[in-house]
């Protein structure tokens, strides 16, 4: 049997119970930057995520998270807050398609968008990539988005939750919300997607909110996005967003972008030998990382697209 049909004719249970504890934490923490780990004995093939606020951008050598270095050609759209001042859900979900079909012709298995931040200050750093100020418009194209992009096979990651809203002191600063303006406001967009789109990843953000670390935050990760809203997607983490591995996985932080290598491996490891991490919660993201995997094979043979028109 080929390896990459391994997969396809175990449970994930069973693939879980095979897998050491390494193999495990490798699973959970990002590689060579823009990818997933490559487990190839498990029949496990790598996903490519890459970024999507103008479109497809993709790097094959020399990755980095600001775009300094080159990216492979192809269409440059416009920013996601000039197609959303359209208030077209059905040009939304064109759109979606579109950059499904592109991703898929790249290879791409996970496009980094759509940005649905609100926008609460003009000189934000990122509201070129976000939707809208108002969280009802921004849920709704934003729900017609992913249902476009999903449908072709390409996972979304809607980004980035929560609270995201300036650039100064972007790893360290907090957003300090109390909770009806935060569910109000800044949530209810990302309630709306989860509830009527079921996007494959949700980012999460640099910023803590009311001085708790988003990426370990288990009253938003945990107790508001999966046991109230019903998410049943992976939680990935902004690049380089995690500072505590072990404490992300307590919260519900599934995937860690880019990945810190043997730092992440030392730091989980001993966290479950030494039982401050139950290794019962390490499985639960190694499942949704799994399952993330096995949605998003591209089993099609890549095709081109017009650059031009």
């Amino acid at each position: 049997m080929k390896n990459n049909e391994i997969i396809k004719n175990l449970s994930l249970e069973e693939i879980i119970k095979n897998l050491s504890l390494e193999e495990k934490i490798k699973i959970v923490t990002g590689h060579a930057f823009w990818y997933t780990h490559d487990l190839e004995d498990k029949g496990l093939n790598a996903l490519l995520l890459t970024d999507g606020p103008s479109g497809v951008r993709k790097q094959e050598e020399g990755a980095d998270a600001l775009g300094l270095n080159q990216s492979i050609k192809t269409i440059s759209f416009p920013s996601l807050a000039l197609i959303a001042s359209s208030f077209d859900k059905n040009l939304l979900r064109q759109y979606g398609e579109y950059l499904g079909q592109i991703a898929k012709s790249e290879k791409v298995n996970v496009l980094l968008g759509s940005g649905i931040n609100i926008k609460r200050n003009p000189l934000a750093g990122r509201n070129f990539e976000y939707m809208s100020e108002d969280p009802l418009v921004a849920g709704k194209l934003a729900t017609a988005y992913i249902n476009g992009l999903q449908s072709q096979g390409i996972g979304a990651s809607v980004k980035h939750f929560a609270a995201n809203n300036r650039e100064n002191q972007r790893f360290t600063n907090s957003s300090n919300i109390d909770e009806r303006t935060l569910r109000e406001i800044y949530l209810s967009a990302f309630e709306t997607v989860v509830k009527y789109a079921q996007p494959a990843t949700i980012m999460s953000s640099y910023n803590a909110i009311n001085h708790v670390p988003v990426s370990e935050n288990k009253w938003l990760l945990t107790d508001v996005l999966r046991n109230e809203w019903g998410y049943q997607g992976v939680v990935v983490s902004d690049w380089s967003a995690v500072k505590h591995r072990s404490n992300s996985l307590k919260a519900g932080l599934n995937l860690e972008m880019p990945g810190k290598g043997q730092s992440t491996l030392t730091e989980v490891t001993n966290a479950v030998k030494n039982g401050e991490l139950d290794e019962h919660i390490l499985d639960t993201s190694v499942d949704r990382v799994l399952t993330l995997i096995k949605q998003h094979q591209i089993k099609d043979e890549a095709q081109s697209y017009d650059k031009a028109s």
